[in-house]
């Protein structure tokens, strides 16, 4: 594939957990705490135009970056100003059940920051609770309306947890779940979504050890006619050792196009630089050596056809 057909997005639009787990901040941050954590924000920003300037290409290359920590630093803009694609989420940090960060207000916030991918999390099991699932699918419809009617486009990250009997029926071995039972799971939330009126241009989809399932998520993925739409893997904040497999998985099926993977790259050095154990510049050059080992492992993987 040309450059062009491939989105490898850094991915730090993480909120709750990041001021919490790396800040220690567990209630609503102070001016001051903003302004600290929006400093590791644009450390990890650092990182990626690290890795732009040793080579990594512009127009393959993204940042999935919040406005609460990433606005005080002017990240989105960098972004977009550095040639890369510019992926924002609308989602509330933290919750079990997906609901809108600025309430009515989602689409005056969108349209300040004019990013290229409009990102949502969602937890969404098609086993699970119907009534979360109904409420869920009604505001990602709405969104996907609004984005369609302003021609913008979705990035939607699927998260499919597994409900309580379903872990029970694999002896509750999570690695278990994971290659046995999600990958079905995966494919079933994805049709219930579409059918529901969503209809995102890319799925951030959690990372599949076989092939086959990868081209069954994309074969849902693009039903109905749906053509133009693609998968990127996310990382799950797993050792890379997983998400080289996760990576090259997915690479070389028709409609994985990249990745968008956050804490696996930057969780590390941000904690090294933090704790006093690695300079910023340290800590930037490990970003930036990640990000490029992970394009590489993709990249690789699709020439060798694995």
């Amino acid at each position: 594939m040309e450059p062009a057909d491939r989105l490898f997005i850094l991915a730090f639009d993480h909120r709750g957990s990041f001021q919490s787990k790396w800040f220690g901040i567990g209630a609503e941050p102070t001016d001051e705490e903003t302004l600290r954590i929006a400093d590791g924000k644009e450390l990890i920003f650092q990182g990626l135009e690290l890795a732009l300037s040793r080579g990594a290409h512009a127009g393959t290359a993204g940042g999935l970056v919040d406005e609460q920590f990433g606005a005080p630093k002017r990240i989105p803009d960098r972004i977009k100003k550095a040639g890369m694609k510019l992926a924002m989420p609308v989602e509330k940090s933290g919750q079990a059940e997906f609901d809108f960060e600025y309430g009515e207000e989602f689409g005056d916030h969108i349209e300040r920051f004019d990013p290229d991918f409009v990102k949502v999390l969602v937890r969404y099991n098609p086993d699970g609770d119907p009534e979360v699932n109904r409420r869920q699918a009604a505001r990602l419809v709405a969104l996907s309306v609004w984005l369609a009617g302003h021609g913008r486009s979705l990035l939607f990250e699927l998260l499919v947890p597994a409900e309580d009997e379903q872990l029970a029926s694999v002896g509750g071995d999570a690695e278990r779940y994971d290659a046995e039972l999600r990958p079905r799971l995966m494919v079933g939330a994805i049709a219930e979504l579409q059918d529901a009126g969503v209809e995102p241009a890319v799925w951030k989809i959690e990372g599949l050890e076989r092939r086959d399932d990868c081209e069954r998520v994309v074969a849902q993925c693009r039903a109905g006619g749906r053509d133009q739409v693609v998968c990127v893997v996310l990382g799950r904040g797993a050792e890379r050792s997983r998400v080289e497999r996760w990576l090259t998985s997915g690479a070389g099926v028709d409609g994985y196009v990249g990745f968008a993977i956050g804490r696996s790259i930057w969780g590390d050095p941000l904690t090294g630089f933090l704790e006093g154990d690695l300079s910023r510049d340290q800590a930037t050059e490990q970003v930036a050596d990640t990000f490029a080992h992970f394009v590489e492992v993709y990249e690789g993987a699709t020439s060798s056809g694995s």
